[in-house]
């Protein structure tokens, strides 16, 4: 029986690789650095909490910023260096993404 991961899921795979991407091409950490850790549990927690829910939009479109601008500016950061890149890392995922941000 298989499932298909919720939406909310999805982000959070997605969110994931970008995350651990930026740490290990920029950074050069072959695992999470403290900083890239809390950054990846902080974006995890939002998700989870999101009140969108299942019906979220992609962080680019939502009208309610719910991370700290520091938080933000840092995921900022991080998807300006990954979004590119996920074409040739993840390729499924990044399309995923891009077709559910057309989408909406």
């Amino acid at each position: 029986m298989s499932r298909t991961p919720s939406h909310i899921e999805r982000e959070k795979r997605v969110v994931t690789q970008m995350i651990r991407l930026y740490c290990r091409h920029k950074e050069g950490n072959a695992t999470l650095c403290p900083a890239c850790q809390a950054l990846l549990e902080y974006a995890h927690a939002r998700l989870s909490h999101c009140r969108y829910g299942e019906q979220k939009p992609t962080c680019k479109q939502c009208p309610i910023h719910c991370y700290s601008p520091r938080m933000r500016g840092q995921m900022r950061t991080v998807m300006r260096y990954a979004g590119p890149r996920m074409l040739f890392h993840h390729p499924w995922s990044a399309l995923l993404h891009l077709w559910h941000e057309r989408r909406r």
